[in-house]
């Protein structure tokens, strides 16, 4: 069993304009939401690969709630510590 920890986790937000003007309206052609920090980038990777592992940290307030929702969908085993300042968003 590996365990992962992530002390600053963050929803990692990506946005994908189709021209990027500098100065000018640039509108989203597609947006992706993911989790994220390096103990759960790595404990994604590990579940993928088939290696044992959970992940743990801090994550608060919604995002916090976002974050672990998206682990458990992944069958992704966690064990985060609630807060109650929001996790960021990148």
């Amino acid at each position: 069993m590996i365990y992962t920890v992530t002390l600053n986790p963050s929803i990692d937000y990506i946005v994908e304009v189709e021209d990027l003007r500098l100065g000018d309206l640039n509108r989203m052609k597609r947006d992706l939401k993911l989790p994220g920090g390096k103990g759960i980038n790595v404990s994604r990777v590990l579940k993928q690969l088939g290696v044992q592992n959970k992940a743990m940290g801090f994550l608060g307030g919604f995002t916090g709630r976002y974050i672990e929702d998206w682990l458990h969908e992944e069958s992704n085993s966690s064990d985060f510590l609630f807060v109650s300042d929001d996790t960021r968003i990148n």
